[in-house]
């Protein structure tokens, strides 16, 4: 293989990542922003989280077309075929998690036309914060190529679950003892689901690089899960 073709190619790898992390970039925004949004309750953030979901759908899928185009074409081999697949199936993982930001934003824009429950955001935004803090540590890791921190995120998994299940019962709690806050609470428990399914996002991000660096499927020990309650 000519200097040039080989030049070329690194070029096309090292894009692809470029353009995933460029992705994750934008997502933790979007997933800061929603949670700002709810604490703040601010209708134009909200709106502005709505309108911008678009931007990472069109990403995820030139990321995929990149790296099909790069199969075809450059057959990769070993590392450089993990590399491929991992920004593939990354990009995959922050559009849903794009996904889940607009759906909070959606969910704020109703809660504004409630009286505000201060306690119970409090406790969503302890959450969210644990959340971003998450993503924000296993997009690091993938920049970085950095196995330790992506498997710390990994071990955590549980973490986010046992904050989903305590904001759950406390949820319960309000709407038994006041039923005018049964419409309130009902959105703000989707939030609380749709952030504990942005930290599920976050630890197969983090098996993901397992994945890419190790070429490993699986990391070799039990996930760390807390049952979550059903919402």
């Amino acid at each position: 293989m000519n200097e040039h073709i080989v030049k070329s190619y690194e070029d096309e790898l090292n894009t692809l990542t470029a353009d995933c992390a460029r992705m994750g970039g934008l997502t933790e925004a979007q997933v800061g922003d929603a949670l700002d949004a709810v604490v703040k309750r601010d209708q134009a953030l909200a709106e502005s989280v709505v309108g911008r979901d678009e931007r990472l759908d069109l990403l995820e899928a030139d990321i995929e077309r990149k790296a099909i185009r790069l199969i075809a074409l450059r057959q990769p081999m070993a590392n450089d075929l993990r590399k491929t697949v991992a920004a593939m199936k990354i990009a995959s993982n922050l559009e849903r998690c794009g996904d889940l930001a607009k759906n909070i934003a959606k969910r704020t824009m109703i809660l504004n036309e409630a009286e505000p429950i201060s306690p119970l955001t409090r406790s969503i935004e302890r959450m969210g914060r644990l959340v971003a803090g998450r993503l924000k540590d296993v997009l690091d890791a993938y920049t970085g190529s950095d196995l330790d921190r992506a498997l710390a995120v990994w071990s955590r998994d549980d973490e986010v679950d046992e904050h989903y299940n305590s904001l759950f019962r406390e949820l319960l709690t309000y709407m038994m003892g006041d039923p005018r806050t049964i419409t309130a609470c009902a959105h703000l428990l989707f939030v609380a689901k749709n952030l504990e399914r942005i930290g599920d996002h976050a630890t197969n991000i983090a098996e993901i690089i397992h994945y890419e660096i190790t070429g490993e499927e699986m990391i070799s020990a039990d996930r760390p899960k807390t049952d979550a309650l059903s919402a």
